[in-house]
């Protein structure tokens, strides 16, 4: 008596082929859904880095501003004058640039030979890494000790990238007026003042959207709007 065969179970080539494919289509919808939350991750991480940029380089600015100060106290003698305090805004367009002396200066050495008086300019120039050629930058110069000429010297450093603008005006507290520049060193213009306030406007890229640009403001309040005197004369 022959035992009854077996029946082999299996699945056809078809079947296979099915199951392949639907593996495929949920494997490519699991990693196009990785894929884009790893696009969005990295956005996101972009616009906060440039969101923190800019609050820090403002932040700064107005700071550093806030503590701008001029000095009556000059040598007569053009060349035995060896330190010169100033506040001198330049309109450029859309490329201002503004130099002045501040009591801002922080030092990073306990037992180093500075005070908290320094030279201070913000400016725009071409971004120095190739890899950025045609592009722009905000720069900050800073030399820690005041000397003759209040718009050279010291080491400059970048603050913000990918800039379209910068400008400036600033609050003219005799007649309440918004001027496009300032200048203490001339007679015709505001010797031995300054202007109550300076309005920011720095204008920046937009890295989401081709030849869009955004524009970020603030005021920085200067808290010493007549020179420092010692009784030379009466505001």
């Amino acid at each position: 008596m022959n035992a009854p065969r077996r029946r082999i179970e299996g699945i056809t080539l078809m079947e296979a082929m099915i199951a392949i494919t639907i593996l495929t289509m949920v494997t490519t919808l699991v990693w196009g859904g990785f894929s884009q939350t790893a696009r969005n991750k990295a956005r996101v991480e972009a616009d906060l880095g440039r969101m923190q940029e800019v609050r820090i380089t403002l932040n700064r600015m107005v700071r550093e501003l806030g503590q701008a100060y001029v000095s009556a106290q000059r040598n007569p003698n053009t060349i035995l004058r060896t330190t010169v305090t100033a506040f001198i805004g330049l309109d450029h367009g859309d490329r201002d640039r503004i130099d002045f002396t501040s009591f801002s200066h922080r030092r990073l050495r306990r037992d180093a030979h500075e005070s908290d008086q320094c030279e201070l300019s913000y400016f725009v120039a071409d971004d120095p890494d190739p890899d950025n050629r045609g592009q722009r930058v905000l720069a900050r110069r800073e030399q820690n000790r005041i000397d003759d000429d209040p718009q050279r010297g010291g080491h400059v450093q970048i603050l913000a990238h990918d800039v379209v603008g910068f400008e400036l005006e600033y609050l003219d507290p005799a007649s309440g007026e918004w001027l496009r520049s300032w200048d203490t060193t001339q007679a015709a213009q505001q010797p031995n003042r300054l202007p109550s306030q300076v309005k920011i406007l720095l204008t920046m890229r937009d890295p989401r959207h081709h030849g869009r640009t955004l524009t970020y403001g603030t005021r920085a309040e200067l808290r010493l709007v007549w020179a420092l005197n010692h009784s030379i004369y009466n505001p």
